[in-house]
């Protein structure tokens, strides 16, 4: 019976070796399925820091960073990488695939939405709350869906946030989510590339997602440690208390025996996959018990028994605990070298006397060439100063950037830790290096991307701003002051319209050049924007020293002589100086300061260089525009701009309806109307006559009939043009279209054009009156002989009506002059056929002189004041009040019976 017991017990400890052994495989592919995981999150984590990084990411740059990381080389498994927008749909948040890589073969991933996959759009939502790698539940690929039906696609997907701080809280998240990020691929080859080696042939694994197609539990989960379910235990169920689903199978329709199955759980990006394994094959039978005489053997067990047992009984127990210690040593080398060949980091060892390296797994083997025995781990980094604190036994330096080379003489960039641990009861070193050479690569590209300007290869703006509160900085500690130029390059316009938009890139690049050679060893330059420029010069100690830099770089630019396509160009700038010599002026008001210095070098000129001086007049002066542009756009934002009309009168015969002039007001926010001589100046300095242009047109043609009182009986409202809004091409098509939409007959509205502005540009003017001439409106030539050209101008601008300026109609009972000019403008007039109308009559004298020489129409406080539009008016005006706003005691006058039959006729229309 002994030694029958004897042959059990070995069969025994025969199958628990193989069931040891079937573990030990179950975590090795655990480890090597984790490892493939981690991977293919470092990879979506790359994509996640460029579009942190950049500010705009489009195609173009997102297929060059999948070439760069080349990821099918690391895990052929992948199919795409993707990007989908956040965007608002009824109310509803959608992911519309916009960025794919590779494009080959992922054609129709481009404009999916992920909302029509539920389990991707549910990876995408649990992603965004919780900051985190998420993989989805299995779902069939679109790339795949006419050729495969297989149900094996996975998804990882990281939420990709608007560019700012890192969101702290689940609210702020969904708020700042901007996209989402996603790494496809087919799990079941990825499982397979994991399994590679011959466990894969000898052993029958299944894998399944028992997580359902929700996450497990509410929280976010958090990987376990490997574990082992018992032998033969139930399935374990997902939250739905259903199986799962299965992920991969290595041997299809073979059954397991449950008595030889090991359990396995992998929690990664709040999915479960439950590995099971088991031989392929029946395990192997114990050893047959030796076929001695039962006989025999009893007698010898009886007579030997006393003399043996205690013998027997001390062997087995010192050959047991031996196995024990044996097996566990084993199991531990086994794991701890299982794990390391499979890492893609560099693990090396070394001892801690002579720090030669007695270990390396396959990766560093790979990356290093041949170091086990050959070197030692100091002489790895080219930092003389770090290998020096290596030798000296400064271990334990944390985790660091540092700069390796192989054995065949290559560098590379790598992130390393090294710290002190003990093995076989020595003392050893242990480094983990992760190769970093392209994020480094690619991090140092998007740096200086950020920082430069695309087409100088200068400081861009915003790092010219940050070094210029550094100089304030240290300024404020006592540092050396300094200046702050800013150039604008004279005429630079003309430069683009003449030659184009080539040339004049050309231009700033060679510019560029030239200041870069002016500057001094601690000077900075950047291009600001279009030709603008900034330099910060340091270690100027006063307004002589800012003087002789500006005058400089001045007279360098202005000596330069641009040629393109045959064509000279004079080149030269407009400087604003401002000296940085006082902490407390913040980084808006110094540039404020210095675009007021070079608007005022122009304004003098140009070609010159000009400082900032607080108390100058001009500068008062562009403080109160300023203050008046910022005024202007929230009154536009407001809508607190106002329309206001006034009448013009004929000078001869009966009035066949109304005309008038549109004027705009602005109402402050206690109400006060403001006139335009106020904030018209500040609107054209700072470019905002189009908008305020576009905005009179727009109001008057939607609310044409409602204008005046006379209603739909309105006979022509004009309407001013800026010099600004006709440099728009577009702006005659947007007259028209409105024209059309709001349908207003094109023959009672007006353009006005001032003649400055017409003389200036006469062929755009030209092709723009002609534009709405051909529609059927009108064009009046307003402040006509304030020019030096006027008559001859009158040839080629095909205009309707002449408005004669003011400043001679003002005059005219007291200069002889201005009647000259008056009439031979009114006789050029209507020789050529046009409608002469006259401003700015104050007194029933003006208008009685310009009915005598045959002006056809008048307007002025005499004849009408400026009232609101009909539709704005806040009441009615009584009666009284519009007595008050008539004739000023000069009844006598016919003007004023004139004025009085239209007042009758007006009252009844509107009856």
């Amino acid at each position: 019976m002994v030694s029958l017991w004897w042959a059990a017990a070995d069969a025994d400890q025969l199958q628990a070796r193989r069931q040891a052994e079937l573990k030990s495989h179950a975590d090795a592919s655990l480890l090597a399925m984790r490892a493939q995981l981690q991977d293919c999150e470092t990879l979506i984590r790359s994509f996640q820091a460029v579009f942190a990084t950049l500010p705009v990411v489009d195609h173009g740059s997102f297929e060059r960073v999948y070439e760069r990381l080349q990821p099918r080389v690391r895990f052929p498994s992948l199919q795409a990488i993707a990007y989908a927008p956040r965007s608002e749909a009824g109310g509803q948040a959608r992911y519309v695939t916009a960025l794919v890589a590779p494009m080959a073969g992922n054609e129709r991933v481009v404009g999916l939405d992920v909302g029509s996959q539920p389990a991707n759009l549910r990876a995408v939502e649990r992603s965004r709350d919780f900051d985190r790698v998420v993989l989805s539940s299995p779902f069939r690929l679109l790339q795949f869906r006419d050729a495969d039906a297989r149900v094996d696609g996975i998804t990882m997907r990281v939420p990709v946030y608007s560019r700012g701080t890192i969101p702290r809280t689940m609210a702020e998240r969904r708020t700042r989510l901007a996209g989402s990020l996603a790494v496809s691929f087919r799990v079941s080859d990825l499982i397979d590339a994991a399994l590679q080696g011959g466990a894969r042939d000898s052993l029958h694994t299944r894998i399944t997602d028992i997580s359902g197609s929700a996450p497990v539990g509410g929280a976010p989960t958090k990987t376990a440690p490997i574990g082992t379910a018992p032998i033969g235990t139930a399935p374990i169920e997902t939250a739905s208390g259903r199986e799962g689903i299965f992920l991969f199978d290595s041997h299809p329709g073979r059954k397991v025996a449950r008595t030889e199955i090991v359990r396995r759980e992998l929690r990664f990006g709040d999915r479960v996959w439950r590995m099971e394994m088991s031989p392929a094959g029946p395990l192997a039978a114990a050893q047959p018990v030796s076929k001695s005489p039962f006989w025999a053997g009893l007698l010898a067990s009886v007579l030997l028994a006393g003399l043996v047992h205690s013998s027997i009984t001390m062997r087995r127990r010192a050959r047991r605990l031996a196995e024990q210690m044996s097996q566990r040593f084993r199991d531990s080398e086994e794991r701890f070298r299982a794990l390391n060949e499979l890492l893609p980091a560099l693990v090396l060892l070394a001892r801690v006397q002579d720090h030669r390296i007695v270990y390396a797994n396959q990766a560093a083997r790979t990356r290093l060439g041949e170091a086990v025995g050959m070197q030692v781990l100091p002489h790895l980094f080219d930092d003389p100063a770090l290998r020096g604190r290596i030798e000296a036994g400064h271990d334990c330096c944390g985790t660091i950037e540092a700069r390796l080379h192989t054995s065949r003489g290559s560098r590379f960039w790598a992130s390393v830790s090294i710290s002190r641990v003990i093995v076989d009861d020595h003392a050893h070193l242990l480094m983990v290096a992760a190769d970093i050479s392209e994020q480094r690569e690619l991090t140092e590209l998007l740096t200086y991307q950020a920082s430069h300007d695309a087409l100088t290869e200068l400081y861009n703006r915003r790092e010219f701003e940050r070094r210029v509160e550094q100089a304030r900085a240290a300024l404020a500690q006592g540092g050396a002051p300094g200046a702050l130029l800013y150039i604008d390059l004279d005429q630079f316009k003309l430069i683009n319209d003449t030659s184009g938009h080539l040339a004049g890139d050309h231009l700033l690049t060679e510019l560029a050049g030239i200041m870069r050679e002016q500057l001094r060893g601690d000077d900075v330059l950047a291009r600001l924007g279009g030709d603008e420029f900034g330099i910060l010069a340091t270690h100027v100690k006063d307004r002589h020293g800012a003087q002789l830099v500006a005058d400089r770089l001045r007279e360098r630019i202005d000596g330069y002589d641009f040629v393109w396509e045959n064509r000279n160009y004079a080149i030269s700038a407009s400087i604003g100086v401002v000296m940085l010599d006082d902490p407390s002026v913040t980084l808006k008001d110094l540039f404020a300061h210095a675009d007021t210095a070079c608007y005022q070098a122009k304004e003098n000129g140009r070609n010159r260089v000009q400082f900032f001086s607080a108390h100058d007049d001009d500068t008062t002066r562009r403080h109160s525009e300023m203050e008046w542009a910022t005024r202007l756009r929230a009154a536009v934002a407001e809508q607190r701009l106002l329309l206001h009309y006034q009448e013009v009168w004929p000078l001869a015969g009966e009035a066949d309806g109304a005309r008038v002039e549109l004027l705009v007001r602005l109402r402050e926010q206690d109400g006060t109307l403001v006139p335009p001589g106020a904030f018209i100046p500040a609107a054209e300095r700072y470019g905002l006559m189009p908008m305020i242009d576009r905005w009179v047109i727009e109001t008057a043609l939607s609310h044409f009939d409602e204008l005046h009182p006379s209603g739909a009986a309105l006979q022509l409202a004009t309407i001013n043009l800026s010099g600004h809004s006709l440099e728009e091409d577009a702006l005659a098509d947007h007259i028209i279209e409105r024209m059309r939409r709001h349908r207003v007959d094109p023959s009672r509205v007006c353009f006005e054009v001032t003649e400055t502005v017409a003389v200036r540009n006469v062929a755009r003017v030209s092709r723009f009156i002609q534009r709405l001439r051909a529609a059927g409106c009108r064009i009046a030539l307003d402040d006509f002989g304030a020019g030096m050209s006027s008559f001859g101008y009158l040839k080629s601008l095909p205009v309707d009506m002449i408005k004669i300026d003011g400043g001679f109609v003002r005059d005219l009972t007291t200069d002889p002059m201005s009647q000259a000019i008056v009439r031979a403008v009114t006789d050029i007039g209507h020789q050529r056929g046009l409608t002469v109308v006259a401003e700015w009559v104050a007194t029933p004298e003006i208008a009685a002189m310009l009915r005598r020489f045959g002006v056809d129409f008048a307007q002025g406080y005499a004849l009408h004041v400026p009232e609101a539009v009909a539709f704005q008016r806040v009441a009615v005006q009584d009666g009284a009040a519009q007595g008050r706003a008539g004739v000023h005691g000069v009844a006598a006058d016919p003007l004023v019976a004139l004025r009085a039959r239209r007042r009758a006729s007006r009252g009844a229309r509107q009856g």
